[in-house]
C-alpha cells in the first residue's frame, strides 16, 4: 500500500515509520523542511515539502495514496487536526480508503474502566479534539481515531514529568498532585504496531485505544527511579505545570485496551515500570 504518514519525523510518528517500512508499505511523509526530508527520505520514505495547515496542497497529495495516517502535532494542534481533517475528507469521502487520526487518551476523562466506546469527557487541554473527531467518524471516510494512552519508550514521552521532576531538599521527587493518580500506558513500538495493524484492518473502527492494560500510579513511577517520592499539593502542582496541564496529569484513569486486543493486537513489552528499571542510572 502506498500510505501518507504526517509526524514521520516525530516521537510516535518515527515509530510508525519504521513499522510501515518494515512491513513493505511505500510511505508518503509531507514534512515542513529539506532537514526533515532528508530525514525520512534516508529510511526510505518519499518525502514532500509543504504544510499541513493547507487543506487544499494536502487533499492533491492524498489523493495519490490509498491510506493516510495523520501523526503529527503542532502548536497549534486545533487548527493543524481541523485542515488534516477536512482534506481526508475532500480525498477520501465516499471511498474505502483507511485514514487513522491520532487522539490521546485525555479525551475520557478520569475512570477505573474505560473503554474505547465510551463517550468522551475531555479535560480542557483536549476538548478540542472531540468536534473534529466526531465531525470525522460521522463522514462518510473511512476513519479511525486512535487514542494512545500515554505513551514512553526509548527514553522519550512524558515519563519526564516524573523522573525528572523538581527535587525536595532532602532529594526527594516531587509528585504531580499526590502521586495516587494511575495513568494507562503504551509503548512507543507497541503503538507503532497497531497502527499498521488499524490502517490495513479491514474496516473503519471508531475510537480505538492503545493500552497494554497495565495502570500505574504516578507514585510508583516515581520510587521506581530509586528515589523517595513527595506529594506536592493540587494548586501547587497546578502553579508549577499550568492548570490545563496539570489537571490532564491529574486525571485516575485505567483502560484494558481490550477492543485492540481482539483485533489481534499484543502488547510486547511488559510495562512502564520494567522500562525504568532498564535504564542506567534509575
Amino acid at each position: 500500500m502506498k500510505i501518507l504518514l504526517t509526524g514521520a519525523t516525530g516521537y510516535i510518528g518515527s515509530a510508525v515509520l519504521d513499522t510501515l517500512l518494515d512491513a513493505g508499505h511505500d510511505v508518503v511523509a509531507p514534512v515542513r523542511s529539506d532537514q526533515a526530508a532528508a530525514v525520512v527520505a534516508a529510511k526510505g520514505a518519499t518525502a514532500v515539502v509543504g504544510d499541513l495547515h493547507d487543506a487544499d496542497w494536502l487533499a492533491g497529495i492524498l489523493e495519490g495514496t490509498d491510506a493516510a495516517i495523520h501523526a503529527a502535532a503542532s502548536d497549534d494542534a486545533e487548527r493543524l487536526n481541523t485542515a488534516v481533517a477536512d482534506a481526508a475528507e475532500r480525498a477520501y469521502g465516499g471511498t474505502d480508503r483507511r485514514f487513522v487520526l491520532t487522539s490521546g487518551i485525555w479525551e475520557y476523562g478520569a475512570g477505573s474502566a474505560i473503554h474505547s466506546s465510551d463517550a468522551p469527557d475531555p479535560v480542557d487541554l483536549v476538548a478540542w479534539r472531540v468536534p473534529i473527531e466526531d465531525r470525522l467518524l460521522a463522514s462518510d471516510v473511512s476513519a479511525t481515531v486512535l487514542v494512545p494512552a500515554v505513551v514512553y519508550g526509548h527514553g522519550k514521552g512524558l515519563l519526564s514529568v516524573i523522573v525528572d521532576a523538581p527535587r525536595t531538599a532532602d532529594g526527594a521527587v516531587t509528585l504531580v498532585g499526590d502521586g495516587s493518580q494511575r495513568w494507562t500506558w503504551v509503548h512507543v513500538d507497541d503503538l507503532a504496531r497497531l497502527y499498521l495493524l488499524v490502517i490495513t484492518h479491514r474496516v473503519a473502527l471508531g475510537r480505538l485505544i492503545a493500552s497494554d492494560g497495565a495502570p500505574v500510579t504516578v507514585r510508583e513511577v516515581a520510587e521506581a527511579t530509586g528515589r523517595d517520592a513527595a506529594p506536592e499539593p493540587v494548586e501547587a502542582t497546578r502553579v508549577r505545570l499550568g492548570t490545563a496541564f496539570a489537571d490532564a496529569l491529574l486525571l485516575d484513569q485505567a483502560a484494558s485496551g481490550v477492543e485492540a486486543r481482539e483485533l489481534g493486537w499484543t502488547p510486547e513489552h511488559v510495562g512502564v515500570l520494567h522500562e525504568l528499571a532498564s535504564v542506567p542510572g534509575r
